[in-house]
């Protein structure tokens, strides 16, 4: 008889230890942070294998399978021990202004982070102008706010096209390669100025770039060929983001927004190895990522 009462009281501590567990477990689910990206193929990764990257790891909330950037931000967070709840929100070729009009129904919610990305040339009609994003990051700001006080947004600062640099009718033609990161970085931080404190800072994805190139990491010009040894950041039409350049993307973005040192994810990081890069690669952007935080873009200046 002692047998069988010692047995059911092992049995009532088991399930209760159970119960407990589940009950942490729903608590941590409940507890995952939220993050809204939103912007357009230089988000959801046009052009490459990202585009289609575990689309199933986040929400899409215009139900097109994207996985894109998001989704290796997402890999990335996973594998640092980050609990977040990601959505994306995209559009090809499409400006804030236009989430706004058009999407505003679907991102009207509560966040605790969300990153926006611009149009590559802030303005399709008016290239280099960022009146326009300036005044729908403000608006962007103050809607989110209104949902939850404690947003924190960040602005996803964009890369120089290699084909506006080679094409004419731009600002950007015959300039250097670094001249369109830095233009677009300048009209990022003015939009960050006028729309603080909810946005919190500007991740220098553009720059990030040229330091890969100024490091010998990645080629400068994708048409002339691509060096030895080197990364091609842009996909085939010279506009896009490679592979490559949206992993570097997902770094800088991780980077920035956990506060976690790219470099801490190692050289056989699984989202590098899903899209098909060595470890070699893959170490060599975690380190240009770290750079480029830590000098706020300054080494691709």
């Amino acid at each position: 008889m002692a047998w069988n009462i010692g047995d059911m009281i092992r049995r009532r501590f088991v399930r209760s230890l159970a119960a407990v567990a589940i009950v942490l477990l729903a608590g941590a689910t409940a507890g995952a942070e939220t993050i809204l990206f939103v912007g357009n193929s230089f988000t959801f990764g046009a052009g490459s294998a990202a585009m289609r990257y575990r689309p199933g790891s986040v929400t899409d909330l215009n139900g097109e399978g994207i996985g894109g950037v998001p989704a290796i931000f997402r890999r990335f967070a996973e594998q640092a021990g980050f609990d977040y709840d990601v959505a994306v929100e995209t559009g090809g070729g499409r400006s804030l202004g236009w989430h706004l009009a058009e999407r505003r129904a679907r991102i009207d919610r509560a966040w605790d982070h969300v990153v926006l990305q611009e149009y590559s040339t802030l303005d399709a009609a008016r290239a280099g102008d960022p009146t326009r994003f300036i005044a729908d990051t403000q608006t962007l700001a103050t809607l989110f706010a209104v949902r939850n006080p404690r947003v924190r947004l960040h602005l996803t600062a964009t890369w120089s096209r290699p084909d506006l640099v080679r094409g004419g009718g731009n600002p950007w033609t015959g300039r250097p390669i670094a001249a369109m990161a830095n233009d677009l970085r300048r009209a990022y931080d003015r939009a960050a100025a006028q729309a603080r404190p909810v946005v919190r800072g500007v991740v220098p994805v553009g720059q990030a770039f040229i330091c890969a190139i100024r490091a010998g990491v990645a080629d400068a010009d994708p048409y002339d060929g691509i060096a030895p040894g080197r990364l091609d950041l842009w996909a085939d039409d010279h506009y896009h983001a490679s592979t490559a350049g949206y992993y570097l993307e997902a770094l800088m973005l991780f980077g920035a927004i956990t506060g976690r040192d790219p470099r801490s994810l190692g050289v056989r990081e699984a989202a590098a190895a899903d899209l098909g890069l060595s470890p070699r690669q893959a170490g060599d952007l975690q380190r240009i990522a770290h750079r480029a935080i830590a000098t706020d873009g300054a080494c691709g200046q």
